[in-house]
């Protein structure tokens, strides 16, 4: 069962809110899906559990509980979940002051953020020492080196290609042999692809199949069935690449 969740697209700071930071938690029973929309707040979002994707214009991100996604205040985005997925959302008033860019930019959830995040939701937490701690997560709030993003070519040179790898992530068809089925040079591909998503072809294949190798570990497959599923002929040839996208192990991640 599939449910999707309507939400409406409001402006950066178009509703006044009495909040500094405000968390929300929830774990989704079904696959759910939101509509595209837009908060008048900044918003961080990570997951305690599990993996969810959300939908910048052509920029596809995973969010996953070591790597979060901030949501600059009035920015449009869609997003989905599975089932059984427990998900955090973390509004910042429109206005507050951070490192972070006012773009979507993802986040490493270090113990530190979780440990002050954590507490700014005890319900009995002295007003001086809740803006204490919020002046800290703002100080700790910085862009990640890494990101589980995925930029989608929209050309119809490369649409093909998008279609064949996102539909099967093990798909084994080199740059060359995708030149020679579409009838062009492989240096013409390369420019293409260089020019749409700003990486390599090879890169780009890569960062596809983290986002679906997250996706099956956060079902509860095992390691060397994801590693299979997405091309990779050895379980620690997958984990190596895995914890150099993501930061963390397959195992580890899937333990969550």
């Amino acid at each position: 069962m599939r449910v999707t969740r309507e939400l409406p697209s409001l402006a950066a700071g178009e509703v006044d809110v009495p909040f500094v930071i405000k968390g929300y938690e929830e774990v989704v029973a079904d696959d759910t899906a939101w509509n595209e929309h837009s908060h008048p707040w900044h918003e961080l979002l990570w997951n305690e559990h599990g993996a969810s994707t959300v939908v910048v214009g052509s920029h596809v991100w995973c969010v996953t509980p070591t790597l979060g996604l901030w949501m600059p205040a009035g920015q449009l985005h869609s997003a989905s979940a599975v089932a059984g997925t427990s998900y955090r959302a973390h509004f910042f008033r429109h206005g507050t002051v951070s490192a972070l860019p006012d773009v979507p930019v993802a986040v490493d959830i270090t113990p530190l953020l979780r440990l002050l995040l954590e507490r700014l939701e005890e319900a009995d937490l002295p007003s001086r020492s809740r803006a204490v701690t919020e002046t800290m997560v703002l100080d700790v709030l910085r862009p990640s080196a890494r990101a589980l993003l995925v930029q989608m070519p929209t050309s119809a040179l490369l649409r093909p290609i998008v279609d064949a790898v996102r539909a099967d992530p093990a798909h084994q068809r080199t740059l060359t042999g995708w030149a020679s089925s579409l009838g062009c040079s492989a240096r013409t591909l390369t420019r293409a692809f260089r020019t749409e998503t700003g990486t390599s072809f090879a890169r780009w294949v890569a960062a596809v199949r983290a986002q679906h190798a997250v996706q099956l570990l956060s079902r509860g497959f095992e390691v060397d069935v994801v590693a299979d599923a997405v091309g990779y002929r050895s379980a620690s040839a997958f984990g190596a690449a895995f914890r150099r996208t993501t930061g963390t192990t397959p195992g580890r991640f899937r333990a969550r």
